[in-house]
C-alpha cells in the first residue's frame, strides 16, 4: 500500500542586546523539511508505527522492530531497517525516557555503553535517508529499549519509521 511521510523541523529563534542608542538583534530562521515517498531505496519507506506508552516506575519497555508491533491498519509490523525515530516524553514526567540499546538483540543505532536521556517535555528526533538506513535483523538486533530510571511512571510518544525489505 502506497507511504508518504514528511518530517517538518523548525527553529525561530531571536537574541536580542539593548544598547545605549539601540536594540541589536540576531534572528534565526532555520528548518528543514525531509519527504520520504513509498518504497525502501534512499529517501524512502514504507511501514511507519506509532504510540502513546506509559513506563512504569524503574523499569524498561522494549519494542520489538520484527513482528511484535502492531501497524496502524492491522496486522504486524516487520522492519528490515529503520529511517526514523521520534521520541517525545510528557510534560507532566519527573524522570527522564531514556533511549537506549539493550545488552542483547539491540538494533545498532546507539553505541552499548550509553544511553540518550529525553527530560520531561523533551524531544529527540533521529532521521537517516539513506538506503541502508540501521539494519533491523529478527532475533538478533530488533529491540529498542525505553528505560524509566525513577520511582514515578513515566509517558512518552514514539514514532518509528522504516522500510519492511
Amino acid at each position: 500500500m502506497p507511504f508518504d511521510a514528511r518530517l517538518l523541523v523548525q527553529l525561530t529563534a531571536n537574541l536580542t542586546s539593548g544598547l545605549d542608542l539601540t536594540t541589536v538583534s540576531a534572528p534565526l530562521n532555520w528548518g528543514r523539511q525531509p519527504t520520504l515517498t513509498n518504497g525502501a531505496g534512499a529517501g524512502q519507506a514504507d511501514l511507519i508505527w506509532s504510540d502513546k506508552r506509559q513506563i512504569a516506575g524503574s523499569a524498561t519497555d522494549s519494542l520489538d522492530l520484527a513482528g511484535a508491533l502492531t501497524g496502524p491498519l492491522g496486522g504486524s509490523l516487520t522492519f528490515a531497517r529503520i529511517k526514523g525515530l521520534l521520541v517525545a516524553a510528557a510534560a507532566g514526567n519527573t524522570t527522564d525516557v531514556r533511549i537506549t540499546r539493550p545488552a542483547a538483540n539491540a538494533v545498532p543505532l546507539l553505541s552499548a555503553a550509553g544511553y540518550i536521556p529525553v527530560a520531561p517535555g523533551g524531544l529527540f528526533v533521529w532521521y537517516a535517508p539513506t538506503a541502508a538506513g540501521v539494519a533491523v535483523t529478527a532475533g538478533t538486533a530488533d529491540l529498542i529499549d525505553m528505560v524509566n530510571g525513577g520511582a514515578t511512571a513515566a509517558d512518552y510518544d514514539v514514532v518509528i519509521i522504516g522500510a519492511a525489505t
